[in-house]
């Protein structure tokens, strides 16, 4: 499939966490899924493992299934400290922007079964075994391993004319979620849950973020 014709920058830039402007009523093809999964695994991983599993859903019931766990996790979560408008609280500014994240992350909660394709990015491990949970350089080394995977995949379907959106909330159902895709829950860890459809328009901006002088130190940690 012909590519949008944007620079690395704007590809940068504008590769936005898609919820409601994704089109449910527009099939996307398991080929172009697999060519974005391709370049996904052109990613670093450590050592070169190349561990990734990519889990992609298509089956109506299972989205159905996986969509009733998401929502009761995401009931939690709106209600939780961790909820977008419970963040930036020091910043008036982004109070708008917060509601407005907050508004498309319950619009997908209601709409998980709706989306044509979920692709979830896996290792072939455990990451919270007795034995691996404390060892954060083995954790980093495996996240290391999948997450720039992921978002490689998430740039390819921008580049794409998809919209896509890294989600988590399913986790706290994992060993559900587990059981419905045949994942041996002993034997790997589901990293997220990325939604995937084509995006309804393609012109994307990029998002409010704080000055760089705040979170950038030069030679130390500086308050």
């Amino acid at each position: 499939m012909s590519c949008q014709h944007l620079t690395p920058d704007e590809l940068l830039a504008t590769t936005r966490s898609v919820r409601k402007r994704l089109d449910f009523s527009k099939p996307v093809d398991i080929a172009l899924v697999a060519e974005c999964i391709e370049l996904a695994m052109q990613a670093p991983s450590s050592s070169n493992g190349q561990g990734w599993q990519f889990i992609v859903v298509y089956d109506t019931e299972k989205k159905r299934r996986i969509g009733e766990y998401y929502k009761q996790a995401y009931d939690h979560y709106a209600a939780s400290p961790r909820s977008p408008d419970r963040q930036h609280l020091d910043s008036p500014d982004m109070r708008v922007t917060q509601e407005r994240v907050l508004n498309s992350s319950a619009y997908l909660a209601a709409h998980i079964k709706d989306v044509p394709v979920l692709v979830f990015p896996c290792l072939p491990v455990r990451l919270d075994s007795p034995e691996k949970a404390g060892n954060v350089q083995f954790q980093a080394s495996m996240y290391a391993s999948i997450i720039p995977a992921a978002w490689n995949f998430m740039l390819a379907a921008r580049a794409r004319g998809l919209g896509s959106c890294w989600t988590t909330l399913h986790l706290a159902y994992e060993r559900e979620i587990a059981e419905i895709l045949q994942i041996p829950f002993a034997e790997a860890t589901q990293i997220a849950m990325i939604p995937v459809a084509y995006s309804l328009g393609t012109k994307f901006k990029p998002g409010p973020r704080k000055p760089l002088g705040g979170v950038m130190h030069l030679d130390r940690w500086q308050a």
